[in-house]
């Protein structure tokens, strides 16, 4: 049986990253006043993940620019879990949340 150790994580993006060309063109239905974050997967805990992040290791820039925190209550109830899963999760959470007006990024 494969460890369950992947987890799926949100970062809370500044909303200084709407300024960001990129990330507007890739959230057409974005609501205005809602969060902007980042959706991502790791095989470590997300706070480490995170960390990683900030310190410009494997870092998404946006995430490593406009960075703030995680939002554990979008994720906590689901992980850990496996790669597959994990995977799966990522993209699912962030059709949720775009879906929810969110400006939503994933690598």
């Amino acid at each position: 049986m494969p460890r369950k150790h992947h987890h799926v994580y949100v970062v809370e993006l500044s909303k200084d990253v709407l300024l960001e060309p990129r990330f507007r063109k890739g959230n057409p239905g974005y609501v205005e006043g809602k969060p902007c974050v980042y959706v991502g997967m790791t095989g470590l805990d997300p706070d480490v993940r995170f960390d990683k992040h900030k310190a410009c290791i494997q870092a998404n820039r946006f995430v490593q620019q406009y960075g703030l925190r995680l939002l554990p209550d979008l994720y906590e109830a689901f992980n850990p879990m496996g790669y597959d899963d994990a995977v799966d999760k990522e993209i699912e959470v962030g059709i949720d949340l775009r879906s929810a007006g969110f400006g939503v990024w994933q690598a």
